[in-house]
């Protein structure tokens, strides 16, 4: 039986062995982290909030079209004419609460050029598949969309396929060809923002983004939001990365179409990660990767987004890590294993140790100790106070990244209800960080002794970087996605209910999509 006795020992003895050299160097190292984290995201929102500095200036001389383009002689006719053609490919997978109003806000971009959209499913059972056909329906001429069927993939992921697939039925005159996941929220002029400078610098391999996480108030959404936002300032640069995010992806059509880099094969044959195999392509050919300042996408999580559901998404998250292509990619995939994992129990570890620190100290205070024992509680506490003041940094770096993002992106979509701060609970936040960082080692781990993952209800087998085998079976699907808590299973033959699409929606996509403007 434990007595308050040998507790109160118990707190004293840890208390003075995280007094250690080697324990205070973990909680020096600790705070050092927590205070980069604090820079990266600085350097973050001082990017982000210099295009919104640039935004205002063009609005005060006049241009009312900011949030499209900074230049208004771009939207002359002369100049709208000879826009490229781009494609835009979606693979679609189930159907949730937030997908009618994303696909919306993709078809109806004000991009001038010609523009098609092909939403690839992985067959008609898919509720995704009747709800995009609807939503087409009631669009009917205002865009040039079409869905497509796919069927099973057999050598790589089925994302990866449907890409595949849409890619195979692009126009003929598709001079880019846009990647977009299904949850992706787009500003009515991201497409044109990423065209230009694809124009602007031929150079350019891939053109990506990120999004910004829309929390829904659960620990599990907070966790996302958690494990997104370290990696969101790999995308805050305003020029070249090496980051990508599958989620948007814009590439020349050309570079499948003769599969340079071995672009195609290097997805099709085994390929599970579209953007960890494509940015390691880029790596091994020195080709460059660039995020526009623009490019931030508000991503709503799912209001029911449970914990279980988190670990799910980590999991698929750090089993990418294990797929590779060349021997370079898997040297470099282990160190950020590495690494990932010693900074996150890093980060973690200084907390644990103040929390003893701090509970030793509470102890000694209510009862009467030695001088031995002041000494030995002062210095507890006074490496507690430096992760107190580096822990509130953190936090505020994070807060004013977050709010220049967002009203970054109110400021991209200014017809578009207007997201706010004051939904995130920032007490969550710091405790999801905690959660996030301790729980990512053990996911990492377990993901490289397994060897094979769930994702959607198809069990992918790697082996040698490289999906070896495919599992389907019905046990495997769950009922919902992890994030966006989309339907994977719905009824065969039913046709979702579509509350949203109206005439009332015809009318907005003529207003927002028009071919050229007279200024």
């Amino acid at each position: 039986m434990v007595t308050v006795d040998s507790f109160d020992a118990f707190l004293f003895n840890a208390s003075r062995a995280f007094c250690s050299p080697l324990a205070v160097f973990i909680q020096i190292q600790g705070c050092l982290i927590v205070l980069v984290l604090a820079l990266g995201w600085a350097l973050a929102a001082y990017v982000r909030g210099r295009e919104i500095r640039r935004m205002k200036s063009s609005m005060k001389s006049g241009n009312s079209f900011a949030f499209l383009t900074l230049d208004i002689n771009e939207l002359e006719h002369s100049n709208q004419a000879n826009l490229p053609r781009v494609t835009v490919v979606m693979p679609l997978k189930g159907f949730g609460e937030h997908n009618l109003h994303n696909w919306r806000s993709q078809i109806t971009s004000l991009y001038g050029g010609p523009l098609e959209f092909l939403f690839v499913v992985e067959s008609t059972a898919d509720p995704a598949y009747h709800a995009v056909k609807c939503l087409l329906a009631d669009f009917k001429d205002a865009v040039e969309a079409k869905v497509i069927v796919a069927g099973l993939s057999t050598t790589c992921s089925q994302k990866i396929h449907n890409q595949l697939v849409g890619v195979d039925q692009m126009h003929k005159d598709t001079k880019y060809v846009l990647f977009l996941d299904d949850d992706v929220r787009l500003h009515p002029g991201s497409i044109g923002a990423l065209t230009t400078e694809m124009e602007k610098n031929p150079d350019i391999f891939i053109q990506t983004g990120y999004p910004l996480d829309l929390p829904s108030g659960t620990l599990g959404s907070y966790c996302i939001y958690g494990y997104h936002m370290p990696c969101s300032m790999g995308f805050a640069t305003g020029g070249k990365t090496f980051f990508l995010w599958g989620g948007c992806m814009m590439m020349h059509a050309n570079d499948f179409r003769t599969d340079r880099h071995c672009v195609v094969s290097g997805l099709r044959d085994g390929g599970y990660s579209d953007d960890m195999t494509l940015a390691a392509i880029a790596g091994a050919h020195k080709r460059l990767i660039t995020s526009p300042p623009v490019a931030v996408f508000p991503h709503p999580l799912a209001t029911d987004l449970t914990f279980p559901r988190y670990w799910n998404y980590l999991r698929k998250q750090t089993f990418v890590l294990e797929s590779y292509t060349t021997k370079v990619n898997w040297i470099m995939n282990r160190a950020l294993f590495t690494s990932h994992c010693y900074l996150s129990w890093g980060f973690v570890s200084p907390y644990f140790m103040a929390g003893i620190h701090v509970a030793a100290a509470l102890r000694h205070y209510l009862k009467e100790n030695s001088l031995e024992g002041t000494v030995m509680t002062c210095t507890g506490l006074l490496l507690v106070a430096c992760l107190a003041v580096c822990t509130v940094i953190e936090l505020l770096s994070m807060w004013n990244l977050t709010r220049i993002e967002v009203h970054l992106c109110n400021m991209l979509s200014p017809e578009a209800p207007q997201l706010s701060l004051a939904s995130y609970n920032w007490c969550l936040v710091f405790i999801a960080m905690l959660v996030d960082n301790f729980l990512y080692p053990l996911s990492a781990m377990r993901s490289h002794l397994s060897q094979s993952i769930n994702w959607s209800g198809i069990r992918y087998h790697l082996k040698d970087g490289k999906i070896c085998k495919i599992d389907r079976h019905r046990h495997l699907v769950p009922k919902i996605t992890d994030l966006a808590g989309k339907d994977l299973l719905g009824k065969q033959g039913s046709i979702p209910k579509v509350a949203i699409i109206s005439t009332l929606s015809r009318t907005v996509a003529q207003w927002r999509r028009p071919k050229k403007y007279n200024i």
